[in-house]
């Protein structure tokens, strides 16, 4: 498929219910009971805190591919672009010939208890990305039923990055990362990783043309208590996707349609052929993720006196808050020294002169700022 006509299939049939980036399975429940009539849709299990988790069928074919959102439950892009693709499933019959290649099974939100309260662990406190072998929670029982269950071909495991990582040593953001991760402490490029290379590169293929140098991939150094990494290495090739920050798109929006065409290509990709990993070398390619950015940073800072200068750079990371069901970005400042080597989402020159915290004192890392005092002047830190 060309890239402009998968853009075309998000404009019309991205899910409007979903927006901004807290989404729980109260947003979702109505668009199960709707999808209901094309789409097989299940409650496979409980959280910790007693709610459900769905997986969700649909399609014919007979290469499987398994999907879960929202491990993580603040990282709901993924999820917001999971039922855009359910949507041009059900409406645009010209892409049945996917369905009948494939089958997908799609389990929106795996941690919901966290997706609720807009944390990255579950109720119990566990990172459940970090239990694929102590198998504690239950939900992390709930996705190895399910992958049991449903004897995948392939893995996708989506995910949500911060506006930290940068494509490569470069004032590039990475909008989408990918990994095939590895399957064994030697990080081996062995035949089944080489399936998920080819996949991923065809889906940089596809990015490349609307956000050319903005992709990268991650460290692949093996950890076996990752889900990946033991879903790799029971020889399934496993894909780890991570929506990341595009220029002003905190709301990360721009970024879900990134992964909406990550996913489309990928599975046309996979209808159409025979993925051996015969054309996994594009993968080696993309550059590896690196923490090269902050969302704010204040260049020629006087820490000083205005008769003795201290120059330095401040660091602002925004901190994300939930507040009232709305995410909310908090200011708080990263770090204060030589920052060359780090870009700024927005950057500020004070020309040397002095900048104070809101208080009227000295800034100080830590502190969190809705805005910065300059020449007697409010300048904000907030978005917008």
């Amino acid at each position: 498929m060309k890239v402009e006509e998968i853009k075309s299939l998000f404009q019309g049939q991205k899910e409007h219910t979903l927006t901004h980036r807290y989404v729980t399975n109260s947003h979702i429940v109505h668009l199960l009971d709707d999808l209901k009539k094309h789409v097989d849709v299940e409650v496979i299990g409980t959280s910790v805190l007693n709610d459900s988790i769905w997986g969700l069928k649909i399609g014919t074919g007979n290469k499987r591919i398994l999907m879960w959102s929202q491990m993580h439950g603040n990282e709901s892009t993924t999820t917001k672009a999971i039922f855009d693709l359910l949507n041009t499933f059900v409406n645009v019959s010209s892409l049945n010939y996917i369905l009948e290649a494939c089958t997908l099974y799609i389990i929106p939100i795996l941690n919901p208890d966290g997706a609720k309260v807009y944390t990255r662990i579950n109720a119990n406190e566990v990172d459940l990305n970090r239990d694929a072998q102590l198998l504690s929670q239950p939900e992390s029982l709930v996705l190895k039923q399910a992958f049991e269950a449903f004897k995948p071909h392939f893995c996708y495991n989506l995910h949500g990055q911060r506006t930290i990582f940068s494509a490569g040593k470069t004032n590039k953001p990475a909008t989408v990362s990918f990994l095939a991760p590895a399957q064994d402490k030697d990080c081996t490029i062995t035949a089944n990783r080489k399936v998920a290379m080819e996949v991923i590169g065809v889906m940089n293929g596809a990015l490349q043309q609307l956000i050319p140098n903005q992709i990268g991939v991650y460290d692949d150094a093996f950890n076996l208590n990752c889900v990946g990494d033991t879903f790799q290495s029971k020889n399934v090739p496993t894909i780890l996707f991570e929506a990341g920050h595009f220029h002003n798109d905190y709301e990360r929006e721009h970024t879900r349609e990134y992964i909406y065409i990550s996913l489309l290509s990928s599975l046309d990709y996979i209808a159409k052929h025979n993925v051996d990993g015969s054309n996994y070398k594009s993968y080696l390619d993309i550059p590896e993720n690196e923490k090269c950015f902050l969302d704010i940073i204040i260049r020629n800072v006087n820490l000083g006196t205005e008769t003795e200068e201290t120059i330095a750079d401040v660091g602002v990371l925004y901190q994300e808050k939930l507040v009232d069901s709305k995410v909310e970005f908090i200011p708080k400042i990263e770090s204060i020294g030589n920052l060359d080597g780090f870009f700024g989402h927005k950057e500020l020159n004070a020309n040397r002169l002095q900048v104070l915290g809101a208080d009227g004192q000295s800034l100080k890392t830590g502190d969190e700022n809705v805005f910065v005092i300059m020449k007697n002047e409010k300048i904000s830190l907030l978005l917008g």
